[in-house]
């Protein structure tokens, strides 16, 4: 078990102290209004723990606080870590960037893109090229989500039992050959679109390697960085330090609603967003990317193979919102590009919160945030648990309050 501790005053490197009571001031606000159930915010720079603050309840009706070890589903935040574990085999020579996914996982050697039609009636052609490990990492790979309820490949998404991105009964490697049998929506690599292309590459670390999923990460990553509470599951032990997971109602107020089956080990191994951790070891996480791929002495990724994953690879440079699917042509995706697993800030001038040009991270669908800053030398997360009716309206607001508060 880790305790995140503060190590330093704000001042020290540069962070306002007044600005961050206004962040604390902002969350404890939500919290008192039941627009959370409870929180936590860390803010470091140069390598310390300069402003940690919890706030709330883990477990509302239980009376029981949010701590620095409260142990948080991560959803989406789990993509970054199943990213690195990719990132390592490929610095391995195991396989490369382009190299067709059906190398490894043979169900994707013949994709078929959508045309038209819908259900039944639905249209495909041959891919004009094959899925590419670059394509998964990117979110390029034409694969989809079957909750989107956007397009007519998302239909058959659910069709197939997947509006939840696993196959009924199925494990990693069953999901898999489900997504496989099903058209792309798109090309690959013409467009960007959020999807289960995570899992699929958690499913290639798994052949590649050797190892299940689970136990890669724990013995090439967890293990190495100290990340001691990181996992796919929680012992009984952990089990009353695990925030309850919650939902909006009507009116935007918190109720809880049930979680994942985190007790005893999953059947499907989601390298998109099946893990648990405490706000100690993304922070670990997260100094390792900020140090290019080392921590305390433990490097996991080379320094230039941290610097590829946290470049923009969108052709041209662009944006998410000019290279997205019609769903992610929004706003909120304006001056946002996408890395190798991570978003990247490509035009900070039109993001929709104050931003640095390449910093990078990622979310949680529960509320969880992170990102690294390298031109500040600063990495921030955010942890509570509600899944929101519509989008994470609180992110921009911490976003803004964070960027106010450095000096320098």
């Amino acid at each position: 078990m880790g305790h995140l501790r503060q190590e330093v005053e704000p001042h020290e490197v540069g962070l306002d102290p007044k600005a961050l009571a206004r962040l604390d001031q902002y969350f404890a606000h939500l919290v008192d209004d039941h627009r959370l159930p409870g929180c936590l915010v860390a803010v470091s720079r140069h390598g310390t723990v300069a402003h940690l603050a919890a706030h709330g309840w883990r477990d509302r009706a239980a009376g029981l606080p949010v701590e620095t070890d409260t142990l948080w589903r991560i959803y989406s935040m789990t993509k970054p870590v199943t990213s690195v574990a990719a990132l390592m085999l490929l610095e391995e020579g195991r396989f490369h960037l382009d190299d067709p996914v059906a190398r490894f996982l043979p169900a994707f050697a013949e994709p078929r893109v959508y045309v038209d039609g819908s259900g039944a009636g639905t249209r495909t052609r041959p891919a004009g090229r094959p899925l590419t490990i670059r394509h998964l990492l990117t979110h390029t790979s034409g694969l989809t989500f079957g909750f989107y309820h956007s397009h007519p490949v998302d239909a058959l998404y659910r069709d197939a039992g997947l509006e939840s991105s696993v196959a009924p009964g199925a494990d990693l490697a069953g999901t898999c050959e489900v997504y496989a049998g099903l058209p792309l929506q798109f090309e690959p690599g013409t467009e960007w679109n959020y999807s289960v292309s995570t899992n699929v590459l958690g499913r290639l670390v798994e052949v590649v390697s050797g190892q299940d999923l689970d136990v890669f990460l724990a013995e090439r990553i967890f293990r190495p960085l100290g990340m001691t509470d990181a996992g796919f599951c929680v012992t009984d032990e952990q089990s009353e330090r695990l925030a309850e997971l919650y939902g909006e109602d009507s009116e935007g107020r918190v109720t809880p609603i049930a979680g994942l089956p985190l007790h005893g080990r999953p059947r499907f191994l989601s390298g998109s967003g099946g893990m648990v951790a405490t706000a100690h070891d993304y922070h670990r996480f997260m100094e390792m990317l900020r140090r290019r791929g080392e921590l305390d002495g433990v490097r996991l990724l080379k320094p230039e193979t941290v610097d590829t994953m946290a470049s923009n690879h969108l052709p041209g440079g662009v944006d998410r919102r000019t290279f997205g699917s019609p769903l992610h042509r929004e706003p909120g995706n304006a001056g946002l590009g996408f890395g190798l697993g991570v978003s990247v800030v490509v035009d900070p001038e039109i993001t929709r919160s104050p931003s640095s040009e390449g910093a990078f991270g990622w979310s949680g669908v529960a509320g969880t945030t992170f990102w690294v800053d390298p031109h500040r030398d600063m990495t921030v997360q955010f942890f509570t648990q509600v899944r929101p009716a519509g989008s994470h309206a609180h992110f921009p607001e911490l976003k803004r309050l964070v960027h106010e508060a450095v000096q320098d």
